[in-house]
């Protein structure tokens, strides 16, 4: 079960000064049963560029999916268990499946059961515990406070402690590159 993650999103009242319009947990909440502990958690999503700013609706209250609208953004945060608790439990395609994203996903014999790649700039902060950014060719350890551009690359995430790490995500589409 995720931790829940406060949202607060601010709007305007109808002589247009601004209020607080949410405040609690997102309850936009995806744990993937093909890969137990994982959690994305999306708190907004924007479906254009520029951005509408009127309105009152929940923009997250779509279908949780892994890649933002065309033009569009999603800002997430993911729990990522540790992956000693995901070894013979994985099921990639069910897990790609869950998230509409089943071409995303390597289909080869990748170096880890997560490798993927978007057509998206991701800007990831680690906001609790370490977690590995692994490349086709290489990987960076990235701890708590470290921040990472992810730019259309096929790659993966690694958690190689004892507890989950929580990162933060914006991921804006792009074109396909590479």
């Amino acid at each position: 079960m995720s931790r829940p993650m406060r949202r607060v999103v601010t709007g305007h009242d109808a002589q247009g000064k601004s209020i607080i319009i949410m405040d609690g947990p997102s309850p936009h909440i995806l744990e993937l049963d093909g890969m137990p502990g994982l959690a994305l958690i999306n708190l907004w999503v924007t479906a254009r560029a520029p951005a509408a700013n009127t309105g009152s609706a929940d923009a997250a209250a779509r279908p949780i999916v892994l890649e933002p609208p065309a033009q569009g953004t999603i800002f997430r945060v993911v729990d990522f268990p540790p992956d000693k608790d995901l070894f013979g439990k994985v099921d990639r395609g069910k897990a790609f499946a869950a998230m509409g994203a089943g071409r995303a996903m390597d289909k080869s014999d990748a170096r880890h059961p997560a490798m993927h790649k978007t057509n998206t700039v991701d800007y990831a902060l680690v906001l609790d515990g370490e977690i590995w950014a692994l490349m086709d060719e290489g990987e960076t350890l990235l701890k708590a406070g470290d921040c990472l551009v992810q730019r259309g690359t096929n790659h993966a995430w690694s958690n190689r402690t004892e507890k989950a790490c929580r990162v933060a995500f914006i991921l804006v589409n792009a074109e396909a590159g590479g």
